[in-house]
């Protein structure tokens, strides 16, 4: 299989070089605002709205967030070194946020882009190749975007290279790359198979006017078919707390279709035919007691319990629905899995009891409905620019 650098001239990857970064170097801060420009024109965003979330998330404000976040008082502060990026295949947006932050931590990085990565992923690379023509050369010495097919030599020997390795994908991907040994020094940055959840309060959605459900079902929405509901952020089982939900979860699947009509979302035949047999399948098993399938773009079942609420992938705009009688009683259902629970209805206090009890068990994020997708500094409970630097303890 042969290497292809989007950006950046070939060469030998493990060879030193004289280049150096800073932390927060403002090289690679003019880079990333070009390139925040650059998906936030109106006809990008336009054709793929996921791009219009990472364009602000690389606007220089943003940016300086994110330097700030790295400076310390009781250390001197330096990249890491040499950064291996694995992304996965299925969110075509996700490596550019860890490579961003890498890249603004002052690290030369390598992305390995999947060949099977299409439509925003091709986006974002025609982009980069356009600003990285006008940026500094340091940019296209030290950034490398390569795609191969499976190879364990190339990537043994990207392993041996880098300082920090950054795997993301399912258990099995992470399991598989893990068995490519890193030099002693260097370590691991996983993200395994995750799960995500929403939380619907009854009582606060009676409570909202209709803009104010409306707004939540389209942020529900775009937590929800973005990535066709695969990104380990997106909310599959919609539990429904506080009792008394025929009536809201009613209103809230009507609303879901009239913006999915809005939108013009579809959902391929094969993958309606898919939905059904999944669901067909927890309800064989019992963990649904009734299925319903109004629209080939949304399928609502109706789970047994809070603890038949699946973890794997069903399919795009399947939604399990459960209920409870408050957030305490999800505690016991939540597991390191768990990453992202979206929520509406509930106010601060219930929000801050249900995380305090989770103790640190499960869920990584704790989000109103329309910010699952938004990527943080903080993801899966890694404090990202930390992650990406060293620190020299310098004591007078």
């Amino acid at each position: 299989m042969s290497v292809i650098f989007r950006f950046g001239a070939e060469g030998d990857l493990t060879a030193p070089s004289e280049d150096r970064l800073a932390v927060g170097d403002p090289r690679v801060v003019d880079f990333l605002g070009r390139l925040a420009r650059k998906l936030l024109a109106p006809a990008v965003a336009r054709k793929h709205p996921e791009l219009g979330s990472l364009g602000y998330f690389l606007r220089p404000a943003e940016l300086h967030r994110a330097v700030s976040r790295m400076q310390r008082d009781d250390a001197l502060v330096f990249p890491r070194g040499n950064v291996f990026h694995l992304p996965p295949a299925n969110v075509d947006t996700i490596f550019v946020y860890s490579w961003a932050l890498s890249a603004l931590a002052g690290n030369h990085n390598v992305v390995r882009i999947s060949s099977r990565s299409a439509g925003a992923a091709e986006v974002i690379l025609e982009a980069l190749n356009a600003v990285a023509a006008e940026a500094d050369p340091i940019i296209a010495r030290t950034q490398r975007m390569v795609t191969y097919g499976y190879d364990d030599a190339i990537t043994g020997a990207l392993s041996k290279w880098c300082d920090l390795r950054v795997i993301w994908g399912g258990d099995a991907a992470v399991n598989t790359i893990r068995k490519l040994p890193l030099r002693p020094s260097a370590r691991d940055l996983t993200f395994p198979d995750r799960t995500s959840w929403a939380m619907l309060s009854t009582a606060g959605w009676r409570a909202a006017d209709l803009v104010a459900r409306r707004n939540a079902v389209v942020g529900f929405a775009n937590d929800a078919y973005w990535f066709d509901q695969a990104a380990c952020s997106s909310p599959r089982t919609v539990f429904l707390v506080g009792g008394d939900g025929d009536s809201v979860r009613a209103e809230f699947l009507s609303l879901l279709l009239e913006v999915v009509d809005a939108r013009g979302w579809t959902v391929d035949p094969a993958m309606a035919v898919e939905k059904r047999v999944n669901a067909y399948e927890l309800a064989a098993i019992g963990a649904a007691g009734a299925l319903d399938f109004p629209d080939n773009r949304v399928t609502a079942l109706t789970l047994t319990g809070t603890d038949a609420a699946p973890r794997r992938w069903i399919g795009a705009g399947a939604f399990p629905f459960a209920e409870a009688g408050s957030l305490l009683d999800l505690v016991p259902a939540m597991n390191r899995q768990d990453q992202t629970v979206s929520h509406f209805g509930f106010t601060p206090a219930e929000l801050r009891e249900f995380g305090t009890a989770l103790g640190g068990r499960g869920v990584d994020r704790i989000v109103p409905f329309g910010q699952a997708l938004t990527f943080g500094a903080i993801w899966d409970g890694y404090d990202l620019p930390s992650e990406f630097t060293r620190l020299t303890v310098l004591q007078h």
